[in-house]
């Protein structure tokens, strides 16, 4: 069998968008029984929040949609940039972050951004809910789900996976 196609979710501190990505990932590939096939991890730019579990509002938005939401943030690293097969920022001063320590730019393709992937909705990036409120929150879930579906039928087009979107 082949090595799972390894996705790497980044965003700056690693506490609400990309272990939100992480987790709504983990769900679709669940529900299509892929779990063998694909792997996800979060990480984030800066270390502001290292260890500590999601945001308690992101991870009450997100249990409003049926996501559980599980995890500690880590800083991404430049070792990163090998282990993943496929790295997606949340925004583009991320997308920046993880290319600055790639300086030769021989991982730049593998780095997307993931609002690239939403079949919906027509945002560039993924906004930061940290210093709002609950509607922000919610609105990132709905984002992401849209993203990580694309993403998830890009990935199962391209390794050849058994995947039918409904």
């Amino acid at each position: 069998m082949a090595a799972p196609y390894q996705l790497l979710f980044v965003c700056l501190g690693n506490i609400c968008r990309s272990p939100s990505a992480e987790n709504i990932m983990n769900h679709l590939i669940q529900q299509a029984g892929l779990e063998g096939s694909i792997q996800c991890d979060s990480a984030g730019t800066a270390g502001y929040h290292v260890g500590a579990k999601p945001d308690r509002r992101m991870t009450m938005a997100a249990n409003d949609h049926g996501i559980e939401m599980r995890g500690q943030a880590r800083m991404f690293e430049a070792a990163d940039l090998e282990t993943f097969d496929l790295i997606l920022a949340m925004d583009h001063s991320n997308y920046r972050n993880i290319l600055a320590l790639d300086p030769a730019g021989n991982s730049a393709h593998k780095v997307k951004m993931m609002c690239s992937f939403c079949r919906e909705y027509s945002d560039q990036e993924v906004p930061d809910p940290y210093y709002g409120g609950a509607d922000g929150f919610d609105y990132v879930i709905r984002l992401l789900m849209d993203a990580c579906e694309g993403l998830l039928e890009a990935i199962a087009q391209e390794q050849n996976l058994p995947y039918a979107r409904d």
